[in-house]
């Protein structure tokens, strides 16, 4: 049994709920708090679909400490689930976060209760992931877990401390993240730097509709350190059609995988550089073709 309040972050998918309270099952966290994104007025479907997702929340059987978010409009992927993790913790220091697409492998709550209790007064660690996407051959630290610069919002855990640096606007992004700052959490690289140049001001102006870069700069601006999973411990299952971001499935996806313990701790508190460099070249593309193909297709999308 975990003691870490997990958020679980749904919308119009009961099964997807479901599944994922039939995992929360093995491991009875004392605390839930569950969230529901209200229907779109625009889509006939939603209302119903919402009921249902709605009414799977009476399956957590194994506690009644139960709480509910459940939004009479629709916020969004942005407002709606930013807003949850807001609400999780004006009610709680720690706690875990997951969408309703994602399915943790049962080590996954002993490493984010162990991670969120070691490193709870340690500034340096923003967040911790069960998301990995790093090859082993491309981890240098010889141990269970690494630190990243980029808090993988696939499975994760974080501190009332750490969401008090989120900024949903990022209006003012360049004030608080440093063009010397994002330079070094960029690793000195001018792709990656530009990239997230790029994505940043895109949010800012409201180009997309989502919550969790917003969570990279807040974590960059303070320099903070995201403890990962060397393993996988967290499958996606919301890549399809009817997802708002994830249509396709990316081929750096790495199978689940158990995390054994006890755990073997990283003897410093430093990020793995090179498991950092094949996440900016596999996972984001930032590359100098990466970044003129992302061009192309934000182009072909403005057209």
């Amino acid at each position: 049994m975990t003691d870490t309040p997990v958020l679980l972050v749904a919308f119009n998918r009961p099964d997807r709920l479901e599944a994922l309270i039939d995992r929360l099952r093995e491991v009875r966290p004392a605390r839930v708090y569950v969230a529901v994104d209200g229907p779109r007025s625009h889509v006939e479907t939603d209302a119903a679909r919402v009921s249902a997702t709605r009414d799977v929340v009476g399956s957590i059987d194994w506690t009644t400490d139960v709480r509910t978010l459940f939004r009479d409009e629709n916020l969004g992927c942005g407002l709606g689930v930013s807003g949850a993790i807001g609400w999780l913790f004006e009610n709680e220091e720690r706690g875990v976060v997951l969408e309703d697409d994602i399915l943790p492998d049962p080590s996954f709550f002993p490493f984010c209760d162990e991670m969120l209790e070691r490193y709870a007064d340690d500034d340096r660690v923003f967040a911790v992931s069960g998301c990995n996407f790093v090859p082993p051959e491309e981890i240098t630290v010889p141990a269970s877990y690494r630190f990243s610069s980029v808090p993988h919002v696939w499975g994760w855990a974080t501190w009332r401390r750490s969401w008090a640096q989120y900024d949903y606007s990022l209006r003012g992004w360049r004030r608080t993240l440093t063009s010397s700052r994002l330079w070094g959490a960029a690793d000195h690289s001018p792709s990656a730097f530009a990239l997230w140049t790029g994505v940043f001001e895109l949010m800012a102006r409201e180009g997309v509709d989502t919550w969790d870069y917003q969570l990279l700069a807040a974590s960059m601006s303070v320099g903070g350190l995201t403890a990962t999973s060397n393993v996988n411990l967290v499958q996606n299952v919301g890549f399809g059609a009817d997802s708002t971001h994830t249509v396709d499935t990316p081929d750096y996806l790495r199978e689940v995988e158990p995390l054994g313990f006890p755990l073997v701790h990283p003897s410093r508190v430093e990020r793995d550089r090179q498991a950092d460099r094949w996440v900016r070249q596999h996972v984001f593309e930032a590359t100098p073709t990466g970044l003129v193909r992302s061009a192309a297709k934000t182009v072909r999308r403005g057209r």
